[in-house]
């Protein structure tokens, strides 16, 4: 264990005792500035690509250039960099040999210091900088901001060792994250294929065994739905007993923050849904969200409870057309994606369905694929968490 006291971390490689050494983050390493091109330097095709900031987030398209310039105007495989404007951070750059925007800086590392470590710093410091920014999209940084920051590093030898271990956390974080997209476009693709498209009855992909057309009904024709209400803050004896009093944000969870008494349910506009029962997100940030309950318990005015007649209909299936349906919900009935649903527009959407037999299936599918999604969400986020508890036991 570390005295933080002395410039010592908590966790360390065996080994190692030596304090670490406060510096300026400038005497340690440069940041060199890219160049600001004008409109007719920058080519359809030529020699080599000019990487913008656009290139790590947004844009995929590229210009070229012809011009031969100075050694540290280019960046190559494995190359620290930092973008610094609009969207910021560090970034080891992956790719061919290229040219660079003045919105970037390419670092230049000293002797005393390793890359992969001091990428965990700069990654560390952005995050700070945008915790620090109060949700401000314009945050500004310069070179003298950034090469006066006082950092703690220990010897070479040490840094190699914990930035190769972060190297390899990133690497299995990133490895996750890709299979985790990879399943969540592979939903986005069956959700596309497997319910009819607007203008038909049946859908691109189905199960063996079934060619009926799909019918065409109001949800408010094949269910029963109402939403609840808020018992009086006002009265303690409402809340406090074991009655779990599910809000939108708490849909699909397995437990709630508050918790309501027989009373408070007697003497209030709160109601009862089971566990299987199909719960929408009327109002405010999470308005279109939908689940499946996991819980008994109460729900508020903000959820409508939608049950179904089990040996007629599917709630999985139901949910699934739903959250399918989100974006166009949201965007038909709620002006410029600000304001609230209501559970009359929910009742009134036209919904396609097939045979009990084949919902039941297709909804089996999608609850199988949402588990699978689910895992692969846990494994991330732990990987995440054991990510920051290193950085906060592994760094000075």
């Amino acid at each position: 264990m570390g005295d933080q006291n002395k410039n010592v971390p908590r966790l360390r490689f065996p080994g190692y005792t030596d304090a670490w050494v406060k510096c300026e983050l400038g005497k340690v390493i440069t940041f060199v500035n890219g160049r600001a091109y004008k409109q007719e330097e920058m080519l359809d095709g030529g020699k080599y690509k000019i990487l913008r900031v656009g290139n790590f987030y947004t844009n995929d398209s590229w210009y070229y250039s012809d011009l031969e310039l100075p050694d540290n105007k280019y960046i190559d495989n494995g190359d620290l960099i930092y973008t610094w404007s609009a969207t910021f951070g560090p970034h080891i750059w992956s790719g061919e040999k290229v040219i660079y925007h003045y919105h970037i800086w390419k670092v230049v590392l000293s002797e005393e210091i390793d890359k992969k470590f001091v990428l965990q710093i700069l990654d560390a410091d952005r995050a700070k900088i945008i915790a620090n920014s109060n949700g401000s999209t314009m945050i500004h940084i310069t070179k003298t901001d950034m090469e006066s920051k006082q950092i703690v590093i220990p010897n070479i030898d040490e840094q190699r060792k914990i930035g190769e271990l972060f190297k390899h956390l990133d690497d299995l974080i990133a490895v996750n994250e890709r299979e985790l997209n990879k399943l969540k476009n592979l939903k986005k693709s069956y959700l596309e294929k497997m319910f009819p498209k607007n203008g038909s009855d049946i859908p691109e992909l189905r199960f063996p065994g079934y060619t009926d057309a799909w019918v065409k009904c109001e949800i408010g024709k094949f269910s029963e739905s109402y939403s609840g209400g808020t018992p009086s803050v006002r009265n303690i004896d409402y809340y406090g007993g074991n009655i779990p009093f599910i809000r939108s944000a708490e849909i699909n969870a397995n437990s709630t923050e508050l918790f309501l008494t027989e009373e408070g349910i007697v003497n209030s506009s709160a109601k009862m849904v089971q566990r299987g029962d199909i719960l929408y997100a009327l109002y405010g940030a999470t308005s279109g969200e939908v689940g499946i309950s996991r819980i008994n318990g109460a729900i508020n005015q903000a959820i409508l409870a939608i049950k179904l007649n089990e040996n007629k209909d599917d709630s999985m299936f139901l949910m699934q057309w739903l959250q399918k349906q989100k974006a166009q919900i949201i965007n038909t009935f709620i002006q410029g994606g600000q304001g609230n649903l209501s559970g009359q527009i929910v009742k009134n959407l036209i919904v396609s369905r097939p045979c009990i037999e084949e919902q039941k299936q297709i909804g089996a599918f999608f609850n199988q694929l949402n588990n699978t999604i689910t895992v692969n969400e846990r494994e991330l986020n732990k990987l995440k968490e054991l990510k920051k508890s290193y950085l906060k036991d592994m760094f000075v």
